[in-house]
This record gives C-alpha cells, sequence and structure tokens, in this order.
C-alpha cells in the first residue's frame, strides 16, 4: 500500500528554501517525513519562507495551523482566500509580527526571492463548501480558484511548473498554459464525474463540487491528450478513485497517456 494523505506540494530552487502550494490538515506529518522540509538552525528555524494558497477550501487551509511557532512566514493568497482566514479566529494564532498575509493579484508574477517566480491565474471552480448559499456558481473564473504557474532558472535554463489541484474544466487559457511545460500537477479528484453517489460515498457529482472527471469525453484526459508536457502527475485524488489501485482498468488507462498518480514523498526534479 502506497501511503498517500492530502493534497499539498513543496517547491524549490536551490533545496533550501521552500515554498508550499497549501497546507492541508497533515501538513505536520508530510514535514517530519521529509528531512528537507523539518526545522533546522535554531530553536524556531524552518526552510519553509512562505505558503500559497489556490483557494480557501479547509483541506488547503488547515495547514497553516502547524507553522503558527512565531516563525517568519508568508501568505499569499486570493483577496478572497485571505479575507477568509481574517474572518475565523483560529487562525489568530498565526502571529502577525511574523506571519503575513500578501494578497494575490491575477497575471501579477511573485519574485519569492529565492529562485522562484509564481504567477497565479483564475482557475474555473466554485466558492469552498463551507461559503456555498443556495446553489453555487460552478465553472465561473474568479478568486474562489487559483492556479500557479512556478518558473526558476536552472543550469539547464528556464524551468516551469504548472499547478492546478482544483478545477472544473479545461478552458482555452490553461490549455494554453500548459503547453511546453516541463511540470502538470492536475485534479485527479474522480475518475468519473458520477463515481461518488455510484459508490453511495455523496450525492455530489464531481462537477457539483467544482472538479471536473479524469475519464470520459469531457474528462481531463481527453482535454490535455496531445499537448506537450514533460511531466504529467495527477493530485488531489479521491480515496474513491480508481486510478489509487495498481494494475486498475483507470490506473492503465492513464499511465497508458503518459500521467503518473502522486503520492507521499514524491520528488520531481526539473534541471
Amino acid at each position: 500500500m502506497v501511503a498517500r494523505t492530502q493534497s499539498s506540494a513543496a517547491v524549490s530552487a536551490d533545496g533550501r528554501n521552500w515554498f508550499l502550494l497549501n497546507a492541508s490538515p497533515d501538513l505536520s506529518q508530510q514535514i517530519t517525513r521529509n528531512s528537507a522540509l523539518r526545522p533546522s538552525g535554531g530553536l524556531r528555524g524552518s526552510p519553509i519562507r512562505g505558503v500559497f494558497l489556490t483557494n480557501g477550501d479547509v483541506d488547503h487551509l488547515a495547514g497553516l495551523l502547524s507553522l503558527r511557532e512565531r516563525q517568519e512566514l508568508a501568505i499569499h493568497g486570493s483577496n478572497a482566500t485571505l479575507e477568509l482566514i481574517a474572518a475565523n479566529s483560529i487562525f489568530r494564532v498565526l502571529d502577525p509580527a511574523f506571519v503575513r498575509g500578501i494578497r494575490l493579484e491575477p497575471e501579477m508574477a511573485v519574485d519569492t526571492g529565492f529562485g522562484l517566480v509564481l504567477r497565479p491565474f483564475l482557475v474555473p471552480g466554485k466558492v469552498p463548501l463551507y461559503q456555498e448559499s443556495g446553489t453555487p456558481e460552478i465553472g465561473n473564473l474568479s478568486e474562489a480558484t487559483l492556479g500557479f504557474e512556478v518558473e526558476a532558472m536552472t543550469q539547464g535554463g528556464k524551468r516551469r511548473l504548472v499547478y492546478i489541484p482544483g478545477c472544473a474544466k479545461v478552458d482555452a487559457d490553461i490549455r494554453r498554459r500548459v503547453e511546453g511545460a516541463d511540470l502538470l500537477a492536475f485534479d485527479g479528484t474522480t475518475f468519473t464525474d458520477d463515481e461518488m453517489p455510484t459508490l453511495g460515498l455523496s450525492q455530489k457529482t464531481a462537477w457539483r463540487m467544482g472538479h471536473m472527471a479524469i475519464g470520459g469525453e469531457g474528462g481531463s484526459l481527453a482535454a490535455f491528450d496531445g499537448a506537450r508536457i514533460g511531466h504529467k502527475i495527477y493530485t488531489h485524488i479521491n480515496n474513491s478513485n480508481p486510478i489509487l489501485i495498481a494494475g486498475s482498468p483507470e490506473r492503465r488507462a492513464v499511465e497508458a497517456a503518459g500521467w503518473q498518480v502522486a503520492h507521499d514523498g514524491m520528488e520531481v526534479s526539473l534541471r
């Protein structure tokens, strides 16, 4: 059995200074298992310099509470996401004397100062579940859901990662962005749109949850077919998704299309 905790990623240009892409509830466990992310250099030292948030989902915010040990930290998010954090009193444990909230503007690049440049962009999605009121709008572009282009200069030249862990549909802009990317990490929540209702786990389809399925005519496998991408990885995978099962027809289908399935401790070096 291959361990898979919740969806977070860490990126670095030098292997010493790291930035998180979302902060999942089990972040402390992930840090413990990865020596590069463990505290170092003093009682409260940490190689984690900042966090970039794609949205305000609990699965992407709750890990911030594990980063409250009075260490300098920058939390980057859209205005909508930062307002959610500010409105929830539990996040006041993030001491403002050390933790800065930095508002992201779509298409405005952020130079981290550590060899990485991140550019946020709008992704079709929806508001977090706990913000829903009535029937939510799904698939629209808004600050509720972001993706990131991450660029770094390496010995081999510029390298580019596109990170989209939540996406309701692949539009023309996303297809354009991923073209020529060295790595795409994309929403792999379910294999079929009706996966959760069929298994009796929920009445909500993938679309209703703000995600697109992997398989089928309108799935991400078809959407990215023929795109020039170095590495393709499915992330943010629900435990109902059969691609988690080695040798399953669904796993074979994604592997045949050149995709990998994310797992704990997975490392990709783009040099």
